[in-house]
């Protein structure tokens, strides 16, 4: 069995970056904040069994049911109106925030095709990871005769990292993947 990312987090990760940056105070050491999970539902706005079906995936994978977000403002070119569906997002903090890294890490991950590793370009410049998932069928949870459509989804890992490296060098102290450079 896996380590639980928390405990390696306080065990091995701390002392590694206090090492490797040189903080003065452990409060310093860049830590996970929450991962956001976020998914544009398109067509299924127009189709209630489709939203019921998005937002069904989302809360399966994440262990949380998620919000619907609502249109600002109308956009004639997209079809979308005020008030309209137009995307579903959970945000997982603490132990659920936890358990859905770990699973990424040791379970989905591993699944993709011809996987060598993920990008370590996707940092926003302040140490915040933003990955981007083709489908839904790479998690043990969905079953595949119900998925009536292939949908990608975005996850968004926040951290209190002030650089890309710092944020960089916790994420694959944690364990993700990175691809070799």
């Amino acid at each position: 069995m896996k380590k639980d990312l928390k405990v390696l987090y306080k065990e091995q990760v701390v002392p590694s970056l206090i090492k490797e940056f040189g903080y003065k105070n452990i409060e310093q050491v860049p830590k996970l904040v929450k991962v956001s999970i976020n998914r544009g539902v398109g067509e299924a706005a127009k189709n209630s069994k489709e939203l019921d079906s998005c937002v069904q995936e989302i809360a399966t994978i994440a262990g949380q049911q998620p919000t619907l977000n609502k249109a600002k403002k109308s956009v004639a070119g997209f079809k979308i109106r005020d008030g309209m569906i137009v995307g579903t997002s959970v945000t997982l903090r603490k132990e659920r925030m936890y358990t859905f890294l770990t699973k990424i890490i040791n379970v989905v991950l591993p699944r993709l095709r011809d996987f060598k590793g993920i990008t370590p370009n996707g940092f926003d410049g302040r140490g915040n990871y933003n990955l981007g998932l083709k489908e839904q069928l790479i998690f043990p949870e969905i079953v595949y005769d119900e998925v009536t459509q292939i949908r990608g989804f975005d996850i968004s890992i926040v951290t209190t990292a002030k650089t890309d490296e710092e944020g960089l060098a916790l994420l694959k102290a944690m364990g993700m993947p990175f691809m070799k450079s």
